[in-house]
């Protein structure tokens, strides 16, 4: 079997999908490897490392399209890249299918397996291929330093010659992967940081981090069966929002990181909610690319009103494109490795995992709810 590896098209993303040392230990297991010139550069992973791992250097996409049986990509496919697919072949990548019906498709008609990293069951034996952590790690993260860099004050408190300093006050909105990191990493610079969700089994993990967990009485509890959150009833958003708006009138800057698979991001902060916040005080939207959780978020923007900002920053996760590309090339390398069975890709759809990640096969949409979504 031929694996093969592109330079990613989408603006901005720097990262790549699998790293030198990935492609090192898949090939060992009897794949051949086809990379792109380049394809690495921008998460510093030069040619000749890949050279080193056993891959060839071919000069264009195409010509890695054209043979490969599997191809292990960052961000889902454009048109173009599909229809110079090899027949037959395989496609691992961030797809989102259920709000990319047209792309969907033009898989399926180009009968090509098309196996979703963002649609991997969160199950014990997938822990090690989850790719929406590992980049929500990186993401938490990187919104936190943003925050710090941007508020106009110091987070943490301070004694100095020229008096006292008082930390910075933070607000995470949401506490999944992405915002327990943006916790942890607000803590480390010194903030007092407080967080909300409407999951209330994430209130031990909020405050063994050091924060403050914000409950909200009365409140129905919103987990799902695989642990993410699901939209709440609106008498609950109201009290949500009450206990939001009163926290955001004394916070300085406001993280949110609040998603709904396949949905847009809920509503958490309004216009007159942002309009209370003190002046020079920063909310950093995690959520921009799914709509936003901030009423005035613009993505890939920012806005100011009434000397508070608002950023709608995308794709944190490819502003530290190195250690991202690491931890997302060993999530997709265990997902090679699990289905490769004799050097060749095997898909056993009584499989929890297979079953919940590949999309099309063989010309068909297999994910029932991809189906019905696109029905």
């Amino acid at each position: 079997m031929k694996a093969g590896v592109v330079r990613e098209r989408s603006p901005g993303e720097r990262r790549v999908a699998l790293v030198p040392e990935s492609v090192a230990r898949i090939h060992a297991k009897g794949v051949d490897f086809l990379v792109e010139a380049g394809a690495g550069a921008d998460a510093g992973f030069d040619d000749d490392a890949y050279r080193e791992a056993g891959a060839r250097i071919a000069a264009t996409a195409g010509e890695v399209l054209a043979s490969a049986d599997l191809v292990v990509r960052v961000q889902a496919p454009e048109s173009s890249e599909i229809e110079a697919s090899k027949a037959g072949a395989s496609v691992i990548g961030l797809l989102f299918p259920l709000t990319a019906g047209l792309m969907v498709r033009q898989l399926r008609d180009a009968k090509l397996t098309a196996i979703a990293l963002d649609r991997i069951p969160r199950v014990t034996l997938a822990q090690s291929m989850d790719v929406l952590s590992s980049q929500s790690t990186v993401a938490g993260y990187r919104a936190a330093v943003l925050a710090a860099y941007r508020l106009p004050q110091f987070f943490p408190l301070l004694m100095t010659a020229a008096g006292r300093i008082n930390p910075a006050r933070v607000l995470v909105l949401g506490a999944g992967v992405a915002g327990l990191q943006a916790i942890a990493t607000a803590r480390r610079l010194g903030a007092v940081v407080e967080a909300y969700d409407v999951r209330a089994v994430v209130k031990e993990q909020v405050e063994s981090l050091g924060a403050s967990f914000v409950d909200v009485p009365a409140i129905e509890d919103a987990e799902t069966q695989g642990g993410y959150a699901r939209e709440v009833s609106e008498e609950s958003q109201r009290r949500a929002n009450e206990v939001i708006a009163e926290r955001l009138r004394s916070t300085d800057a406001c993280i949110t990181t609040a998603l709904i698979p396949g949905r847009p991001a809920p509503r958490l902060i309004t216009a007159e909610m942002v309009e209370g916040m003190p002046n020079g005080a920063l909310v950093v939207d995690l959520a921009a690319e799914q709509g936003g959780n901030c009423e005035l978020t613009k993505p890939g923007e920012e806005v100011t009103v009434n000397g508070v900002t608002v950023l709608g920053p995308l794709n944190l996760a490819s502003d530290l494109a190195a250690d991202a590309s690491r931890m997302f090339s060993r999530n997709a390398e265990k997902l090679v490795l699990y289905l490769l069975n004799d050097g060749e890709l095997s898909y056993d759809f009584d499989n929890e995992i297979v079953k919940g990640c590949v999309v099309t096969h063989d010309g068909e949409i297999v994910d029932t709810q991809v189906a019905e979504a696109l029905a």
